[in-house]
This record gives C-alpha cells, sequence and structure tokens, in this order.
C-alpha cells in the first residue's frame, strides 16, 4: 500500500520544481512562458516568475506541465 501511495503522489505532484544541471534547466509545473529569445526565457509560474538568461537558449523539451531550456546557463532569477 506505501509502494502504491508513494507512486501516486509521484504522478499527481503539483510542487513547482527548478532543476538545474549543466547547459540545462527543467523547470516543473509552469503556469506559461513569457518570453522567449536565444538570451532570455521568462518562464510564470504560480507565485512569480523565472528568468533564465544565458547564450543560445533554446527549449529542448516542452510538455503541458514542464520546459527543458538547454544553452549556456549565465543566471537564474526568481522573481
Amino acid at each position: 500500500m506505501k509502494l502504491i501511495n508513494s507512486f501516486r503522489n509521484y504522478i499527481l505532484d503539483e510542487e513547482f520544481k527548478i532543476n538545474i544541471y549543466k547547459d540545462k534547466v527543467n523547470i516543473v509545473n509552469y503556469t506559461d512562458i513569457v518570453n522567449f529569445t536565444s538570451k532570455e526565457v521568462v518562464v510564470k509560474y504560480e507565485d512569480g516568475h523565472v528568468f533564465v538568461f544565458g547564450k543560445n537558449l533554446s527549449i529542448s523539451r516542452l510538455l503541458i506541465d514542464e520546459v527543458l531550456i538547454s544553452g549556456v546557463i549565465e543566471k537564474i532569477e526568481l522573481r
């Protein structure tokens, strides 16, 4: 039963998350992509915005609740 509850919580997870990797930023449970250029990506979430600054930025994965931004990441700001 514990395994089923853990799996259910994983699937139904609605918590906003940012995972930072080398040259990638994965944002989960976002609301909207506000702005997208090769130097800046602005992603809206429930409590504000995430600003990703860098060079050669691109969206390499786009799902309903998840976006993966790739490129040379220079700075990430939460506002």
